[in-house]
This record gives C-alpha cells, structure tokens and sequence, in this order.
C-alpha cells in the first residue's frame, strides 16, 4: 500500500453537519475533536521561551534532563520505578510514533498487527502503510500466531474503557506466547474517572504488578498534550525495553525525528510540575459531570467511559442519525463509524470545550 491508497481523512465527512452546528443562534458546540482549549500552564510556556536559543540541532535521545525528567515522572505518576535514559526516548507527538511504529519495527506482509476494536484509526493505518494486515481484536486468545504487535489503549480513545493489573498481565502474556512487541497508548492515564480508577491511577503496562520486573517486548507511550495543554507543542515520549528503544532511535536519527529544542525544555518542566495536571483534571472532572447527566436525559446510554477525555454513546439509532440530530441543536460530535466497524450506533463526545461551551451544550440537551 501506498499513500496513494489511503482513504479521505474521515473528518472532512463532518464538514455539513458542523455547517448546520455553526448556524445556531448561540453558535455551535464542537465536542467533535479532542483537541485542548484550556491555556497552556505558565511553568511550560515559561520553559519554552527561555529555551528559545536553539541554534543548534537538537538530540533526537533527548537531552539528559528531559530523559532523567520521564523516568522520574513514571516513578512519581505511573508507579515504574527504575527507568533509565536507555529505556526511553521522546517522540514528536504520539500520533506519528503509532502510525509510523509498524515502519520501525520493520513490519510487512503476513505480519499482523493488533490494535482494539473501538480504536482511533492511526493504528490500521500504521499497519496498511507497511503491507501488514490489522486486526481489530480485544480477547487476547482472538489473536493468531502471525501477531507481530500489538497495541494496547487505555484508557480508551474512544470508548473511555480502562485495563486494569490482570487484563494487562493477559495481554503481555499472550504477546509474548506469539512473540509481538506490546505498545500501550497510555496517553490518557491521568484521567480516570469511575470504579477503581476514581482513586487509584491507571496502571501502564510498564508496571510491575504487569511485568513482574520483565520489560521484554513493552512499550508505554505517552502524550503530554492532553494533561498539559501542549497539542500544539507535539510532546509525547516511549519508555520500555532498551533492546527496543535503541534500534527506534537509530531509525529515527536517519529519519530526523527530533523533538525541538525549546519543546524538550518545555517537557522537563510539565513533567516536574504536577499542580497543573491536578487542576487540569479537575476541570475535565467538573465539564464531565455536567455533560454526563445531560446526554443521559437526552435518550444517551454512556458505555464504559471509565477514563480518558471522552463520553462514548448511544441513542440506539444510526451514529449518523445522531450526528444529524445533534446539529440541530448546534452540537457537534464525532461518530462511532470513524473507529472501526463495530460501534455504528455510537457517538464520541469531547470534553475539550470550555466550561461555558460545555454548561451551553447541557442545557440545549435538557430541552430537547
């Protein structure tokens, strides 16, 4: 496959229904793409502009500081003690680090790769570009002997839905049975809502109650653009088995993938700040008990949504149909056809928007 081969960006699919949002005489409410409102926190933005003199090519390993900075983060916020510059390596963003994963690994045909069955499409997209052939599986007894890698995502985009210890322990068992590298996209970790995760973080597939101290064949990757407001910076980092990490970063110093200088600064202070990831969860806290109710009123059934920065619902109807209904309302949403086959009935609701956007959007719900 080419990318000549690769379909439209599903997105450009929306376009008449945010037109038909955007002519509500309060305007409309995109809750349609994740992408953060909420100021970028004055310790990172601080960071960058001291670090502006940058007239020297940045490491594509990262700067000392900023790899001692993710290994310190991931024992303080993840529960991964004993990380060291060899087991990690930052990225320019996460989402070129999953589609171009499968490239790296030097993946192609007959390979399969895994990925969930509610999923965000880069993963299929990764394997296509390669030749490889995905695979939309959750049980891991469902994945066949050519599994070349596997991807985890919890808490889920779009569905919300979290592993926990022993779902991740299946997982990495089975992944090493068939000899597949595991990549946890983990870059919602930091919002967990229900169940246990109302108190408790959400565990990496890094951690040792997972690996009980094995990190062969793991990876955890992780984005700062949701927990820190930094979309736009495109900070994000891998952590996880040295003899994976080593020949990731040789192909990426030939591919010149370096992560600016200025941004590595930034990064270092977002990672040794936690007051503004508190706060920042408290206001997606405050923005999801106030839509929640809203949609279930509306005729919604929320599905898991245990974590992460999205609502995942259902009307029972066509997500399309749901789609066009929202529009009239002047809300716009993301549906389900866009992750996979299987959730044709489901709409994905954002929680980036402002708190007025949000409080709008509730009260148009409750009187329709």
């Amino acid at each position: 496959m080419s990318v000549r081969d690769l379909a439209d960006y599903p997105w450009d699919a929306v376009a008449p229904y945010a037109a038909r949002a955007r002519a509500h005489a309060d305007g409309i409410v995109d809750l349609s793409i994740g992408s953060p409102v909420d100021p970028t926190p004055a310790v990172v933005a601080a960071a960058l502009s001291a670090a502006t003199d940058a007239h020297a090519y940045p490491q594509t390993v990262g700067t000392p500081a900023l790899r001692e900075a993710i290994a310190a983060w991931y024992a303080r916020r993840r529960g991964v003690p004993g990380l060291t510059p060899a087991h990690i390596l930052p990225t320019v963003g996460s989402k070129e680090l999953v589609a171009l994963l499968p490239l790296l690994l030097a993946l192609g045909p007959g390979d399969v790769v895994v990925h969930p069955r509610a999923a965000y499409p880069s993963y299929e997209v990764g394997a296509r570009l390669v030749g490889a052939t995905p695979l939309a599986a959750d049980d891991p007894d469902e994945w066949p002997a050519a599994t070349r890698l596997v991807w985890l995502n919890s808490p889920g985009n779009p569905d919300g839905s979290v592993l926990g210890v022993d779902e991740l322990r299946r997982a990495v068992a089975r992944a090493r049975e068939l000899g597949a590298v595991v990549a946890s996209d983990e870059c919602y970790a930091e919002l967990g809502w229900d169940g246990p995760w109302a108190d408790a973080a959400v565990p990496s597939v890094l951690d040792p109650r997972v690996t009980d101290g094995d990190l062969t064949g793991l990876l955890s990757v992780y984005s700062l653009s949701k927990q820190s407001n930094l979309a736009g910076y495109r900070a994000a980092f891998l952590a996880g088995d040295a003899s994976i990490v080593e020949p990731l970063l040789t192909a990426r110093k030939h591919l010149g993938l370096m992560v600016p200088a200025p941004v590595q600064a930034a990064m270092v202070a977002a990672l040794e700040d936690d007051e503004h990831v508190d706060a920042q969860r408290e206001r997606y806290r405050a923005r999801r008990d106030t839509l929640r109710p809203a949609l279930e009123a509306a005729g919604f059934r929320i599905d898991h949504s245990e974590g992460g920065l999205y609502l995942w619902a259902t009307a029972g109807e066509d997500a399309w149909d749901s789609i066009a209904r929202l529009a009239e309302l002047g809300i716009l949403a993301g549906p389900g056809h866009f992750y996979g086959s299987h959730f044709p009935q489901h709409v994905r609701f954002s929680l980036t928007a402002s708190d007025e956007r949000i409080a709008a959007a509730a009260q148009r719900l409750l009187a329709s």
